[in-house]
């Protein structure tokens, strides 16, 4: 029986009448572009999570944009993050004229390690005649986006700390942890709540996705807040009036009508992906044992909190991967390499001037890393399948 790594069809059926009622009512008012139904989602995800503002955007790679944009990022500044991440993390720094400074991740967790960065910190940057913290080319730090990698968060209290020594901004990329919880020093707080703020995509795939691209920014401030809805519309304050130079980032209001339908479902949703990867975790006990696979981290699993990991993906460290992802795909269980080439590694990112072994974890990671299937609606009898052929492999090997 086919296995697909993503099979959003079982999903629809679950909402399809919950988001046809939400589509009509756009289609009934003809407002397509920002207007109640995106006013009404970013109220209702802001309420959800506790968030004191909420703008809609039109993907999570321009929620990330705009961020940066709000906070004046460009030529001669440079931002902290994660090689082993989507590309977009990267990508939005280096579009603003800013150089992206990489700091590798943990083995266990995958996140950016924070002993690390704070090594980075201390060693690599030097201050200039202003007093300002600089890069080896001299670049202002000015920013750390920790990657809430898979589902599950930074160790923020660690990353803020530093960040706070150093006098840097910390933005959460939370585009991969919608209702991930963290358990602070100052108590239980959701992904995106940690920081000032965080940017959120809405993509297809995402545990909370739409019908096509969408994102949204969490923040603190209400003037910021104010200053990305002026920059998710061209800069405008008023109509045809432009304090700055914003972009085209609006949230389409038939995507947030699809969100704000999907909305009440993701705390089961998140729920059935952790019971799913309970399951995993039961069937792969003797792989682990054996050391041919390595399952995925829970840092906070002592924590008591529900939803301390909301695997967004699967990801094993598996032995000979490469072989195991050709034996699954004879057996048509889906899987996917998330990610394949660590961002140091990227043709366009050579001017940086980085080589094999400069981050090893994430090198390391992009060898050994597979995604396995682990959406809500899999049947019990599909993840023993996929435990078996797993299984199976290594026991022929």
């Amino acid at each position: 029986m086919r296995i697909p790594l993503l099979d959003l069809t079982r999903q629809h059926r679950q909402v399809s009448s919950a988001v046809s009622a939400r589509v009509a009512t756009v289609f009934e008012t003809q407002q397509f572009v920002l207007g109640k139904t995106v006013e009404d989602f970013e109220e209702a995800f802001k309420s959800a999570f506790g968030f004191n503002h909420a703008v809609g955007m039109s993907s999570g790679t321009d929620a990330q944009l705009a961020i940066l944009m709000a906070l004046g990022i460009g030529r001669g500044d440079a931002v902290i993050t994660s090689p082993y991440t989507f590309f977009a993390t990267a990508g939005c720094i280096d579009r603003l004229g800013a150089e992206p400074v990489f700091v590798d991740i943990r083995r266990d967790t995958m996140h950016l390690d924070a002993s690390k960065l704070e090594e980075y910190l201390a060693t690599q940057c030097r201050h200039d005649a202003s007093g300002n913290l600089v890069t080896a080319r001299g670049n202002r730090v000015r920013v750390v986006i920790p990657v809430h990698l898979f589902g599950s968060v930074c160790p923020m209290d660690e990353i803020l700390e530093i960040a706070d020594r150093f006098q840097l901004e910390v933005v959460e990329d939370a585009a991969q942890a919608v209702g991930a919880m963290y358990p602070s020093r100052k108590g239980p707080l959701p992904s995106g709540a940690i920081a000032g703020s965080a940017y959120f995509s809405f993509f297809p795939t995402k545990n909370l996705g739409g019908a096509g691209d969408g994102g949204l920014v969490a923040c603190e401030d209400a003037a910021f807040a104010e200053n990305l809805r002026n920059i998710r519309n061209h800069g405008m304050t008023r109509t045809y009036h432009h304090e700055s130079v914003g972009g085209n980032f609006r949230l389409d209001a038939l995507q947030a009508a699809v969100l704000h339908a999907k909305l009440p479902f993701l705390a089961g949703w998140n729920e059935a992906r952790k019971h799913n990867a309970d399951l995993y975790r039961d069937g792969f006990h003797d792989l682990v044992a054996s050391g041919a696979v390595i399952l995925p981290t829970e840092p906070y699993a002592g924590s008591g909190l529900q939803g301390h990991h909301t695997y967004h993906q699967y990801v094993i460290r598996a032995k000979d991967r490469d072989a195991l992802k050709a034996h699954l795909a004879t057996q048509e269980i889906g899987h996917a390499v998330y990610y394949p080439q660590p961002l140091h590694l990227q043709p366009c990112f050579a001017s940086l001037g980085h080589k094999p072994g400069d981050f090893p974890e994430s090198e390391r990671a992009a060898r050994e890393s597979l995604a396995l299937p682990i959406y809500p609606e899999l049947e019990a009898s599909e993840l023993s399948q996929v435990v078996e052929a797993i299984t199976e492999f290594y026991r022929q090997a």
